[in-house]
């Protein structure tokens, strides 16, 4: 069962005379890509923007090598026993890089959240 539904017009030409005159009458047919209600989507934006926000300072600490975040790289016994300062920052940059990509999935989210809140509104405005 679809819950949202949206205006279409048909089109019809009735001829009077020498003139033909254009009729458009309104119909209600299911609305497409409504998946969620206002509250959810609402929810869904607030979380992206918390998302984002978060990983992208976590992205931006690790690439600049916070030491504050050592216990989050995943270092191997090796590593830390070879004292290979290279690749303990080869990891923490590896792993900001995974913080920024989680960041734009979010935003991705995010987006499909504030098209769900548009779609909503316009379910609002529609006559049924």
């Amino acid at each position: 069962m679809h819950s949202a539904i949206e205006a279409v017009s048909t089109v019809s030409y009735i001829t009077t005379g020498d003139r033909q005159v254009l009729h458009i009458h309104e119909q209600t047919v299911i609305m497409r890509g409504l998946i969620c209600g206002p509250k959810l989507a609402a929810c869904g934006m607030v979380l992206s923007t918390w998302g984002v926000i978060m990983l992208a300072m976590l992205g931006i600490f690790f690439t600049t090598h916070s030491a504050v975040l050592i216990e989050d790289v995943p270092l191997t016994e090796e590593d830390i026993q070879q004292n290979n300062i290279q690749r303990i920052y080869d990891l923490y940059n590896k792993v900001g890089y995974n913080c920024f990509i989680a960041a734009a999935i979010y935003v991705l989210f995010g987006a499909l959240s504030c098209c769900q809140m548009r779609l909503n509104k316009q379910k609002e405005y529609l006559v049924h």
